[in-house]
């Protein structure tokens, strides 16, 4: 398990601009052995859907990526607009206890039509029987 924190790069063309070390998201992800993967969102609000799931695989050392899905939610109507599409390139610390990379999320609406693209890199943390919570933004 580890805490994760998704830092925008490269997406100041963004409609609205995002500058370059934004926080985009945090929240949880669990790295199953079966090669799947679940995350909770801190940074969505639950009727937006904060829960979302994806598969994994190593390819090289230290090295994985993770391809995942999430279904998105207008916040007022609770009306679905469409699937989103996470993928991520890990590299895991000498250690275990950490991991940094890059990220891409792309939105779709509801006919497949894509509709947004957004970038950064993604750090995180591995969370212990003795890990403390610790303040979010």
């Amino acid at each position: 398990m580890w805490g994760v924190q998704f830092i925008s790069e490269g997406n100041t063309k963004h409609n609205p601009s995002i500058p370059d070390g934004a926080l985009l998201d945090f929240g949880f992800q669990l790295y199953l052995s079966d090669g799947t993967e679940w995350t909770n969102s801190g940074g969505r609000a639950p009727s937006t859907q904060n829960f979302c799931e994806g598969v994994w695989g190593q390819t090289g050392f230290n090295a994985y990526e993770l391809n995942h899905f999430a279904f998105s939610y207008d916040a007022t109507s609770g009306a679905y607009q469409g699937p989103v599409n996470s993928k991520e390139q890990l590299t895991l610390s000498p250690s275990g206890d950490s991991f940094s990379g890059t990220f891409t999320i792309d939105i779709y609406d509801t006919k497949g039509n894509h509709v947004d693209h957004l970038a950064g890199n993604i750090t995180g943390t591995r969370i212990t029987v003795d890990t403390l919570p610790t303040p979010q933004p």
